[in-house]
């Protein structure tokens, strides 16, 4: 299990991916998804990772500011079914994968790091 675990993405994993993370993009972007009580135009797609399948692309994303995050990951879960249809006509794969969103704390974490540096090098 872990040996699974612990193997880097293939070529197709990463351009399947990345093919996802620009549409997603451009689907928040243009507000396509016209979610209720959410601006997409201020979400960032940072990262999309495929499962070893194509079946799961989990996308991380982050609000401009990374304010209210938790609340526009929680929607943009809600409405995944909305934004996989959109997606439906703009990616050409054979089986579009399902979306889970996730809360980008990428940044929130190198912040941390850098942190402990700096208080290390005081």
């Amino acid at each position: 299990m872990a040996d699974r675990i612990s193997k880097q993405a293939t070529q197709r994993q990463l351009r399947v991916g990345e093919m996802i993370k620009q549409s997603l993009s451009m689907i928040f972007i243009r507000n396509e998804a016209k979610i209720p009580n959410l601006e997409t135009k201020n979400i960032t797609v940072t990262e999309v990772r495929m499962s070893q399948d194509l079946k799961i692309a989990k996308a991380y994303v982050l609000p401009l500011g990374g304010k209210d995050a938790e609340r526009v990951v929680d929607k943009l879960k809600e409405y995944s079914f909305l934004i996989r249809k959109i997606l439906s006509q703009k990616v050409i794969v054979k089986f579009l994968p399902k979306i889970l969103f996730r809360k980008d704390e990428s940044f929130e974490y190198a912040e941390k790091i850098e942190n402990l540096i700096k208080q290390t090098n005081k």
